[in-house]
C-alpha cells in the first residue's frame, strides 16, 4: 500500500468545523477587501481631476516652440488640464465635499445598519449591499465615459454609495465573532483586519493603472469586483455555526418516524423541532431523551441543536450602557479621523510634496497600508498577551503623534526617508483603529453584562464604527479646508486628534492597570498564606 502524501495528511489533520472556520475567515476577508478596494480610487483620481495647469501650459509652449509653430494634437490644455467642475481654484474644497458626502452618509447609515442587521439574515443583507455598492461605484466611473461634469451627480453617487456600504462592517464582524471565541481574538482579528490595508493597496494599484489614460475604469473595475464578491457572499457565507448544525441534525433524523421542521429565528438562524408520528411537537434534544413508540435513536454521535434564547435584539441605548462602548467609540472617532485623512489625501499630498505623478504617488501611498497590516497584527498580539486592549491602543496613539510630525518634516527630504516614515506611520495610526473595530468590538458585543444575549454584536459594532465614521467624515473635510493654508496645518490637526483619542482612553487604561495590580497583590497574599 502506497503511503499517504504529506499534503493529504495535513488536510486530514483538520476536522470539518475547522475547515468551515477557515472558509468563513477567507470569505469575510475577501468580502471586506472588496469594500475597501472600491473606496480607494477616489483618492488616486483626485490628482487627475485637478492637474497642475501651469506645468501643462509650459509643456505645451515648449512643444509649440520646438514644433515650428504647429500645435501637437495630443495636447489640449483647455480640456485635459482638469475635469470640470474641479478646475476652479476652490478644487480642494470641492474634493473635500465629495469625500464628506460619502463619509457623512456612511456615518449616519452605520447607526441604522447594525440595528437592521440584527433583524435580517446577514448573508442576504450583505449580498444586496455589495451588489448595489458595485452599481454606484461603476456609476461614478461612467461619469468619465459619458462626459458628465455636474457636481450634483458625483455628490449623489457618493452619498448613495456611502449608505449601501454600511451593510459591510457590522455583517462581517458579526460573522467572524460568531465563529471565533475570545481566546486568541486579538491575533486572529489582527490578521483578519489586514483586509482593510490589502483592499487599499489593491484599490490603489488598480486605480493607478488607468488613472492617467481613462480614470473612469479606475472606478468601473473595482465596482465589478465588489459586485462579483456579492455573488460569492450569497453562495458561500455561513453566518453562524448553528446554521450547519441544523443541517447535520436534519440528516441524522430517522427517515419515516420522525420529521424535522424548522422555523426562521433571529437573523435567519433555524430553530429546530421534531414531530413524531403522533404529531406532538418536541424540541430536538427532548425527542432524543424521550423517544416515542420505538423511535430509533442512532448510536453514533448526535449533534444536538438548542434553539437560541428568546432574548430580543438589544436597543441602541442598551448597547451604549455596556461598559467601555462610549469611551472606545469616541476614541475611534479621532483615530479614524487620522486614518481616513491619510486614506483620502495621502496620494495628493505626495504628488505635491514629492512632485510625483498620480500613478507613482498612488503606488507609494500603499506603503502606509503595508505598515497598517503590521501594526494591526502587532496590536492584536500584544493585547492578547497582556489582556489590555485600552493600554495597547493608548501606547500606540502616544507614539503616533510625534511620528506624524516627523513624517511632515522628513517627507520633504527625498524618497528614502519618506518610505520609512510611511511604514512607521501606517503601523502606529492603523494599529489602534484596527484593534478597536475588530477585537474590542467583538469583546464588547459579547460582554458579560449581556448575560448571553448573542444578538448585540452587530449593534455594538455599528455604534463603535458609526461614531468612528463621524471622524472619518470630518478628517478629509478639514484636510480640504486646512490644506489651502499649507499642509502643516493638516498635520497639526492630525496630531491633535491623536492626543484627544489618547485622553479618551485614560479612564479605561487606569482601570486596566489597577486591576492588574490588584491581581498581583492577591497572588502574593495567597503565596504568603
Amino acid at each position: 500500500m502506497a503511503p499517504v502524501p504529506p499534503g493529504i495528511r495535513l488536510l486530514m489533520a483538520f476536522n470539518k468545523d475547522q475547515w468551515y472556520r477557515a472558509l468563513t475567515f477567507i470569505v469575510t476577508f475577501l468580502l471586506y477587501t472588496s469594500f475597501h478596494l472600491s473606496r480607494k480610487p477616489i483618492s488616486i483620481v483626485k490628482s487627475e481631476l485637478h492637474k497642475n495647469c501651469s506645468s501643462i501650459g509650459e509643456l505645451a509652449t515648449v512643444a509649440l516652440g520646438s514644433g515650428g509653430g504647429q500645435e501637437p494634437p495630443s495636447l489640449h490644455t483647455d480640456v485635459e488640464c482638469s475635469w470640470k467642475p474641479f478646475d476652479k481654484s476652490n478644487y480642494k474644497q470641492l474634493l473635500g465635499a465629495m469625500d464628506y458626502s460619502f463619509l457623512c452618509a456612511y456615518a449616519i447609515g452605520m447607526y441604522l445598519s447594525g440595528i437592521i442587521g440584527e433583524r435580517l439574515p446577514i448573508r442576504l443583507y450583505l449580498t444586496v449591499g455589495m451588489l448595489t455598492s458595485g452599481l454606484f461605484t461603476c456609476l461614478f466611473g461612467l461619469g468619465y465615459i459619458y462626459n458628465i461634469h455636474s457636481l450634483g451627480f458625483y455628490i449623489f453617487v457618493q452619498v448613495a454609495n456611502g449608505l449601501v456600504q454600511t451593510t459591510g462592517w457590522p455583517s462581517v464582524v458579526t460573522c467572524i465573532g460568531n465563529w471565533f471565541g475570545k481566546g486568541r481574538r486579538g491575533l486572529i482579528m489582527g490578521l483578519w483586519n489586514s483586509h482593510t490595508s490589502v483592499g487599499n493597496i489593491l484599490g490603489s494599484l488598480i486605480a493607478g493603472y488607468w488613472v492617467s489614460s481613462n480614470w473612469g475604469l479606475s472606478f468601473i473595475v473595482p465596482g465589478l469586483i465588489i459586485g462579483a464578491m456579492g455573488v460569492v457572499c450569497f453562495l458561500f457565507l455561513i453566518e453562524h455555526p448553528n446554521d450547519l448544525k441544523c443541517i447535520y441534525a436534519q440528516n441524522l433524523s430517522p427517515g419515516n418516524s420522525v420529521s424535522a421542521k424548522s422555523w426562521n429565528g433571529a437573523n435567519g438562524h433555524s430553530k429546530l423541532y421534531l414531530q413524531n408520528k403522533h404529531h406532538k411537537k418536541q424540541s430536538y434534544d427532548m425527542e432524543l431523551l424521550l423517544p416515542q413508540d420505538s423511535v430509533y435513536v442512532p448510536a453514533q454521535p448526535v449533534v444536538v441543536v438548542k434553539s437560541e434564547s428568546e432574548l430580543s435584539a438589544i436597543s441602541f441605548m442598551g448597547a451604549l450602557r455596556i461598559p467601555g462602548v462610549v469611551e472606545f467609540s469616541l476614541c475611534l472617532l479621532f483615530a479614524k479621523l487620522v486614518s481616513y485623512t491619510f486614506l483620502f489625501w495621502l496620494p495628493l499630498y505626495i504628488t505635491k510634496a514629492a512632485h510625483l505623478d498620480a500613478k507613482k504617488a498612488g503606488d507609494l501611498s500603499t506603503l502606509f497600508d503595508v505598515g497598517g497590516i503590521v501594526g494591526g497584527i502587532l496590536a492584536g498580539v500584544i493585547s492578547d498577551k497582556l489582556g489590555k486592549r485600552a493600554t495597547t491602543c493608548a501606547v500606540m496613539l502616544l507614539l503616533a503623534a510625534p511620528t506624524l510630525y516627523g513624517f511632515s518634516m522628513i517627507s520633504q527630504f527625498g524618497l528614502g526617508p519618506t518610505v520609512g516614515m510611511l511604514l512607521v506611520c501606517g503601523g502606529l495610526v492603523n494599529g489602534p483603529y484596527a484593534l478597536i473595530t475588530t477585537a474590542v468590538s467583538a469583546d464588547l458585543g459579547t460582554h458579560k453584562s449581556l448575560k448571553g444575549n448573542a444578538r448585540a454584536l452587530s449593534t455594538v459594532t455599528a455604534i463603535i464604527d458609526g461614531t468612528g465614521s463621524v471622524g472619518a467624515a470630518l478628517g478629509p473635510l478639514l484636510a480640504g479646508l486646512l490644506s489651502a493654508g499649507g499642509w502643516d496645518r493638516v498635520f497639526y490637526m492630525l496630531m491633535t486628534a491623536d492626543f484627544l483619542a489618547l485622553l479618551l482612553l485614560l479612564r479605561l487604561v487606569t482601570k486596566e492597570l489597577s486591576s492588574s495590580k490588584s491581581h498581583r497583590v492577591s497572588a502574593i497574599e495567597l503565596k504568603e498564606h
